[in-house]
């Protein structure tokens, strides 16, 4: 049994991400062998709790992964340590829109049986603070609340204030914080900066929360608190068994390769070589898909779009995720040995799966730079947030799925692409509106649509026999 707890807040903007950053680098350095974990699709915060924990940090969604998948997925991603420390998604009640608990952290700590920890912004309130609290912990009673964090208090008077109010609510208060804009992350348009982007300072971050924490919390009361989750039963996912329990073969014949490309992939009979796009522009990607992909039976090699002029040697088969690469457009488009080779690649047929980023890419330009010119479109910042949870449906035969999978994804964008769909579509979006999304171009699958393939893993084996094949 791994000892657990999530850390939850009323609100997004308390300060969850700072605490448990804090959190798990001050567990982390007293020796404790920490999992790091994140409700929900998003792809920067896991950054910091990977570099605070030593261990990569892994989303629960239940939306785009199924509530059966988050015991399951916990177990895999927290086996062999001492404490998980799950960080909440928006607000403890809050899911994916007009679904009702779906995706909210207060499903996933129902799930997991695990005690919740509240942060509070206490920097507006005194007297106040007890009756949110008591709502919150009286809300579902299925939701342990296990304590309170106060954070951005302000003074002495003020922690003294805040905490007899608490003394009332039968919520005991584990940990009080200061204001502390020293040590906020620094944060742009999509959020958080994430941790490839600046990692000596986010090193350095990273322990002054630590430092911080270690000041202001009991961290022997949240142990003992995350010591009193039970048992959970069930076994761990395993991406090999995932894989192995798929129905049927779900490879694709991928369109013969042309000759003279410069791309040559492995033999037949030897691991495709699948080159995976990461590096400061391409930080978006789930730890799963990766263990899916070996597990289907590719050798995945990851390379830096922004530095390698070419691919890795014997690339059959090309994943480039989410990111910002309109940050590093200049950079990405000075790299034409490697745009030229991508394009190579993917007029030779080859399987390319391209995610939001991915698909900017592999467009004509981004922002008037030049990228790979694989897509017959132009892609450009925009002023409008797109950003919620998707249903859709595969609407045409690709190197990643069939005809008629269905499945669930998340965007999460601030550009728009021109034309938003190629000939032949990637997908059918059926929520929250209807709309035809993405490109499919011999071997190349690209769109938007950001997904997690432990749900999916049809996708990952699918992609891998047409690599191989």
């Amino acid at each position: 049994m791994v000892a657990r707890l999530v850390v939850a807040a009323p609100a997004s903007g308390s300060g969850k991400t700072t605490v448990v950053t804090g959190l798990m680098a001050a567990f982390a350095e007293r020796g404790l062998a920490v999992s790091p974990h994140k409700v929900g699709p998003d792809y920067i915060d896991p950054g910091y709790h990977a570099l605070a924990t030593g261990r990569p940090g892994r989303n629960l969604d239940a939306y785009m992964c199924g509530t059966e998948l988050i015991a399951p997925l916990f177990a895999h991603g927290a086996a062999g340590c001492d404490l998980a420390v799950i960080e909440g998604v928006m607000g403890l009640f809050d899911g994916a829109a007009g679904q009702g608990e779906l995706a909210s952290t207060a499903q996933v700590a129902k799930l997991l049986r695990a005690p919740v920890v509240l942060v509070v912004d206490a920097s507006s309130q005194s007297r106040s603070v007890a009756a949110l609290v008591h709502g919150f912990a009286s809300w579902d009673p299925a939701v342990r609340i296990g304590g309170v964090i106060l954070n951005k208090v302000a003074s002495d008077r003020h922690e003294t204030m805040l905490r007899e109010a608490l003394d009332e609510s039968g919520v005991p208060v584990l940990g009080v914080l200061r204001r502390a804009p020293q040590v906020r992350t620094p944060a742009r348009h999509l959020g958080l900066v994430p941790v490839a982007e600046r990692r000596p300072e986010a090193v350095d971050s990273v322990r002054a929360l630590a430092a911080q924490v270690r000041a202001g919390c009991d961290l022997e009361a949240l142990l003992a608190l995350a010591r009193s989750a039970p048992a959970l039963d069930g076994d761990a996912w395993d991406p090999h068994v995932a894989v192995a329990e798929l129905p049927v073969r779900t490879g694709v014949s991928p369109p013969g390769r042309l000759s003279g490309t410069g791309t040559e992939g492995a033999p037949r009979g030897a691991r495709p070589v699948v080159a995976v796009a990461g590096g400061p522009a391409f930080t978006f990607s789930y730890a799963e898909h990766t263990e899916l992909l070996t597990a289907a039976g590719a050798e995945v090699v990851t390379f830096d779009p922004l530095h390698d002029e070419q691919l890795p040697e014997g690339t059959g088969g090309l994943v480039i995720g989410g990111g910002f690469p309109e940050v590093y457009a200049p950079g990405l488009s000075a790299n034409e040995p490697l745009r030229k080779a991508v394009a190579e690649l993917a007029y030779s047929g080859a399987p390319i799966a391209a995610e939001c980023a991915g698909l900017l890419y592999l467009s004509r330009s981004l922002d008037g730079q030049p990228m790979c010119g694989v897509l017959d479109a132009e892609a450009r910042m925009s002023e409008r947030l797109t950003l919620g949870y998707r249903d859709a449906v595969a609407v045409s035969d690709s190197s990643l799925a069939l005809a008629g999978t269905r499945l669930r994804g998340h965007e999460f964008h601030r550009t728009v692409l021109e034309p938003g769909a190629g000939e032949t579509a990637a997908w059918g979006m059926h929520r929250p509106e209807r709309r035809l999304e993405g490109f499919v171009s011999q071997g190349v699958h690209a769109s938007y649509l950001h997904t997690h393939w432990a749900g999916h893993p049809a996708l990952a084996r699918r992609f891998v026999d047409g690599c191989a094949g």
